[in-house]
């Protein structure tokens, strides 16, 4: 039986109502990171640094494995939207909490082979070492709201409601920075204040998103009664959570990798470029979240004409979503261009790093030109729900990292490991665009 189509129209200002405050959002959470990194490196201490860059990352690489509670609960609920469920998407969000708690709970009682592995991993010196224990024993705690933070805010950016979404991002990292100035600069608690600020931003936000999702519903007296338990644990609707869950946790996992190979690698050339490639990456890390507005508002609009079945507003979503990221992404490189230096400069009063970062902003720089179609096909994807392209195409794309690195780091050394991270983005777009290609007409019915 065909599905019935729901018609609407895309123009460039519903891109924005979705990109502007999505992007708002998004910004904050590098710009919290670049607080942490700045509050450490103003301390002087190269090797603190260290351990709480190297900490970051290492909780992005483990939260990153649960990140399809968020882009999946929204490909799901923009379809389930378009599609005119009464429930607004209720039961995607509720099967998305009760896995993050159940993943959260894994993380805490896993605590410490976690962080055996990281240093495994990452195989920091001494000093580098013991701030990544002190920043890690606390960090860990946040795990519960984050991962639930993770599902809310896949379900209010699947509804449209981009500015709630701003607004729980923004809290986060309201909060969040204020108490790492406080706790760091101070109280003098090093890491360990960095960390807590962190663990505190994310309690009160994910107190908040559960309050505003069950004042949606009208309070728990009527939300209750909408999570049949038939219909929540229906066999066909888990699988299809579990199946998108399982590709999209593959897909972070491929995705971290990247980024966790690139940072070991600066680890192994010592501390000092260690913290100027983490400076830099912060560039490539602001850039995206400036380019994951845009692509939210793909991700929603595209899902919406999915599950709406009616092509025309999807293509005019992929047209209008890649015109303004190559707009926004030609901004962001001429500001790095032109302005990087001092962004350089404020991040750490360390000259030797100063120096060693101001002879690869060039090419940091570059970032957002090479990264905008991948960045802009992740949304259209998680918007379809095409997790198996999402998957492969990071995986091979990671294939190809690993190999370019390999090559161009013994040739050129940390120019090499740059040029391959350009490389990854421009061969993961390449993937995404063949593959959304052939799979295109089939995703409507006539």
């Amino acid at each position: 039986m065909d599905r019935p189509s729901y018609p609407f129209d895309v123009r460039s200002r519903d891109v924005w109502a979705i990109a502007l405050p999505a992007s708002v959002a998004f910004i904050t959470e590098p710009i919290a990171g670049l607080v942490d990194i700045t509050v450490i490196g103003r301390q002087g201490d190269a090797a603190m640094l260290g351990g709480v860059v190297l900490g970051a990352l290492v909780f992005d690489f483990i939260f990153s494995l649960a990140y399809f509670l968020r882009i999946g609960t929204a490909g799901l609920t923009a379809q389930a939207v378009g599609a005119r469920d009464p429930n607004d998407g209720l039961l995607h969000v509720a099967r998305a909490l009760g896995i993050a708690v159940i993943a959260a709970a894994l993380m805490l009682v896993l605590q410490v082979p976690l962080l055996w592995l990281a240093n495994l991993t990452m195989a920091p010196s001494a000093g580098v070492e013991v701030a990544l224990r002190q920043y890690f024993e606390v960090r860990i705690w946040s795990a519960p709201f984050s991962l639930m933070n993770y599902a809310l805010l896949g379900w209010f950016y699947g509804r449209a409601q981009a500015r709630t979404g701003m607004v729980l991002q923004m809290l986060i990292h309201g909060i969040n920075i204020p108490l790492s100035i406080l706790f760091v600069m101070g109280l003098g608690w090093g890491p360990f204040g960095a960390a807590l600020s962190t663990v505190i931003g994310q309690a009160v936000s994910c107190a908040l998103g559960l309050m505003l999702l069950v004042r949606h519903f009208g309070g728990l007296g009527k939300l209750m009664p909408l999570l049949v338990p038939a219909e929540l644990l229906h066999g066909h609707a888990l699988n299809r959570m579990f199946g998108l869950s399982r590709d999209l946790m593959i897909r972070s996992m491929a995705l971290m990798t990247t980024y966790a190979y690139f940072a070991a690698q600066g680890s192994r050339l010592g501390e000092v470029a260690l913290s100027a490639n983490a400076i830099l990456l912060n560039f490539l890390m602001i850039s995206g979240f400036f380019l994951d507005g845009i692509a939210q508002a793909g991700e929603q609009l595209c899902g919406k004409a999915v599950g709406a079945n009616w092509r025309p507003a999807f293509d005019r979503a992929y047209s209008l979503s890649f015109r303004w990221g190559l707009v926004i992404a030609l901004g962001l490189a001429v500001v790095w261009f032109a302005g990087g230096w001092l962004l350089i400069d404020f991040m750490t009063t360390s000259e030797p790093v100063r120096d060693y970062a101001r002879g690869f902003l060039w090419i940091a720089a570059l970032s957002p030109l090479t990264g905008m179609p991948a960045f802009v096909f992740d949304g259209i994807l998680v918007g379809v729900t095409l997790n198996v392209v999402m998957r492969n195409g990071m995986v091979v794309a990671l294939v190809f990292f690993l190999a370019a690195a390999l090559v161009l780091q013994g040739l050129f050394g940390n120019l090499g490991l740059w040029a391959a991270i350009h490389l990854f983005f421009l061969a993961r777009a390449g993937y995404y665009w063949q593959a959304l290609e052939r799979k295109r007409r089939g995703l409507f019915t006539a």
